[in-house]
């Protein structure tokens, strides 16, 4: 059994992002993942200026402006009526309130970045194909064993494992919940776009149980599109069968939108629908020398667009504590969870409530939005502080 003093389950964007942060703080990480080959499923993803702050301290914010694309505008519009609802200007105001602009990219280059750097500080090891089947908590280390009869012991155990993790099954008992949302998202290329848009800016169309959001990534090269709806055919014994939520649906829901975005939804990929879901907040991640971090700890939906940009707080402060507490894994984790449970449980209910702001199909919620929408300028970025003031580590 081979001895590893820092072990991180998953080479997805948090796992990647917190072995680079502890290899900077000075500690070895190994990485596990279980696919063939490091890479993400999906296309476009947003950072905000709370990510991009522990990202610029890791060095790779040079290598992702590179293939990023940063937004003038972040613009709500109205999916059935087209109807222009409220601008936030992400540019010269944004930048100096908080430090960092607002980025988007393809998810597959943001992991690519991390894959790069990783693999450029002798401090991390990467393993891919190795599929997790038992995890054994020691109290004072953690068992992990792998499905070709291998076993590593670790004197601490990060499970960045996902919204399906196999590490938190030692911490809760509970299960992923859907709000019965679906969605169906990829990039084509920007000359592939039929319906005009704006290569600037990202829009947000938002309407009775269903969204669309659109913004260029990859320098502009291609646009990303993610359109969501409620599925009327689901049932909880429905659920983990793909008999609900299918593409038909998804032209029914966009039918009665604007003809912008019935254009834009007719483009929207195919290929697959993705399960919106998330898990109530925890109120302990650690185990012995086991913790969990980023959709392990505590998977959002998307709403804030803070998924990815948690996890990345996540890796900074769990590398913060370790360097403070000189490599003790127990006060570390300790600290850890502290600072980082409170903040991402707030995140994992604003989100819930941001999307169903965005999708009531009621009189007074939506006309609510809207006043309250119609009335802010652009400049205007108070309910936005608590989320996007850089977090210090």
């Amino acid at each position: 059994m081979q001895h590893i003093p820092i072990l991180v389950i998953g080479g997805g964007i948090g796992g990647m992002a917190t072995a680079l942060a502890l290899a900077k703080a000075g500690f070895p990480a190994h990485i596990v993942e279980q696919a063939p080959a490091f890479g993400e499923i999906g296309a476009g993803i947003q950072l905000a200026p709370n990510a991009l702050s522990v990202l610029d301290g890791l060095g790779v914010l040079p290598a992702l402006d590179a293939v990023a694309v940063r937004p003038r505008n972040l613009v709500f519009m109205h999916a059935d009526t087209g109807r222009h609802l409220t601008t936030v200007d992400l540019g010269t105001p944004f930048q100096r309130r908080y430090g960092r602009p607002y980025t988007v990219l393809h998810r597959g280059d943001l992991l690519n970045v991390l894959l790069q750097a990783c693999r450029a500080d002798e401090r991390v090891t990467l393993e891919t194909g190795r599929q997790v089947v038992e995890i054994t908590d020691l109290d004072t280390s953690a068992e992990v064993h792998f499905a070709d009869g291998d076993s590593y012991r670790t004197d601490a155990l990060i499970g960045a494992d996902g919204l399906w993790s196999r590490t938190r099954r030692l911490l809760s008992e509970d299960r992923p919940i859907t709000d019965t949302y679906v969605a169906y998202r990829g990039a084509l290329p920007m000359s592939d776009m039929t319906a005009p848009v704006e290569p600037d800016d990202e829009i947000v169309w938002i309407g009775p149980h269903k969204h669309l959001v659109q913004y260029p990534i990859r320098r502009g090269e291609l646009y990303n599109q993610v359109a969501v709806f409620r599925s009327s055919r689901y049932t909880p014994e429905r659920e983990l069968t793909d008999t609900w939520g299918l593409a038909d649906e998804l032209d029914e829901h966009f039918a009665l939108s604007c003809e912008h975005v019935r254009t834009s939804i007719a483009t929207v990929n195919r290929d697959r629908r993705w399960v919106m879901y998330d898990r109530a907040p925890l109120d302990n991640w650690t185990r012995g020398r086991i913790t969990l971090l980023g959709d392990a700890a505590h998977p959002m939906v998307q709403y804030l667009a803070q998924g990815a940009c948690q996890a990345i707080e996540d890796a900074g402060c769990l590398a913060h504590a370790m360097r403070e507490h000189d490599g003790d894994v127990d006060k570390a984790f300790a600290a850890y969870q502290a600072e980082r449970i409170p903040r991402t449980s707030r995140v994992q209910r604003v989100a819930r409530g941001w999307g169903q702001v965005w999708h009531d199909d009621g009189d007074v919620i939506p006309a609510l939005r809207d006043r309250i929408f119609g009335r802010r300028r652009p400049d205007d970025y108070t309910d936005m502080d608590w989320l996007y003031q850089p977090v210090a580590s």
